[in-house]
């Protein structure tokens, strides 16, 4: 599968089939990921994959503290101004009816990271991200940028994957299990695995906006 066909075909997956991806399939597309541009080539970011007994007991301890107040380390969006908002695609694809039934469904599923074998978190040493002067939010995208190469191999090894903010909305619970360091600042969980292609869930696309509308073109004949 080259660049473009793999751009093309990522999706967020969010029903996965609950075979396990074996560990060097994972390493393969951890190693290639690396190549992910970072300032002044820092490389911010580090990874931990869970699996197997250890990622039910975090998802178990989630769905316990379910309805509580998230805590994430990486600050999320506060408020969504237009056009953003717009943007924002509802709860309900069009092929999952009634609405209350997916919304539920989402409900349940994503602390489940919908049925992954595994996740893995991408992690940003405190220092890097909380400095002196302010918050570092280059930290941030460069790790966005390893997260954007997993899932586009993920995409070329016949997985799928999504990135969960819900993943880190407990890093307390993640960091006990995973024994995770203190200095290290949970930024993002990518729940990866094989699709379930049958669930409905998964029969649904994402709409972007056309090119024309957010791009400028300057100094062009």
């Amino acid at each position: 599968m080259d660049v473009e066909d793999a751009v093309r075909q990522r999706k967020s997956i969010r029903a996965f089939k609950p075979d396990p991806v074996p560990r060097e399939k994972l390493r393969s597309i951890l190693e290639q990921a690396l190549r992910a541009p970072s300032w002044a080539n820092t490389q911010p970011w580090e990874f931990v994959v869970v699996a197997g007994e250890q990622l039910h007991e975090i998802q178990k301890a989630y769905l316990e503290r379910g309805g509580q107040e998230p805590q994430p380390e990486i600050p999320r969006p506060y408020e969504f101004p237009e056009p953003y908002l717009s943007r924002r695609e509802g709860l309900t694809p069009r092929c999952l009816e009634p609405a209350a039934e997916y919304v539920e469904y989402r409900r349940v599923q994503n602390p489940q990271n919908y049925g992954t074998p595994a996740v893995i978190y991408i992690l940003v040493d405190r220092s890097m991200f909380h400095q002196s002067k302010g918050i570092n939010v280059w930290s941030a995208y460069d790790c966005g940028s390893a997260v954007q190469n997993i899932m586009l191999l993920a995409t070329s090894y016949g997985l799928g994957t999504v990135a969960q903010a819900q993943a880190v909305v407990y890093p307390d619970i993640v960091r006990k299990v995973a024994d995770i360091p203190v200095e290290k600042l949970i930024a993002i969980g990518v729940a990866i695995g094989y699709p379930d292609w049958e669930n409905p869930a998964n029969q649904r696309r994402s709409q972007r906006e056309p090119l024309d509308k957010v791009v400028t073109w300057r100094g062009f004949k």
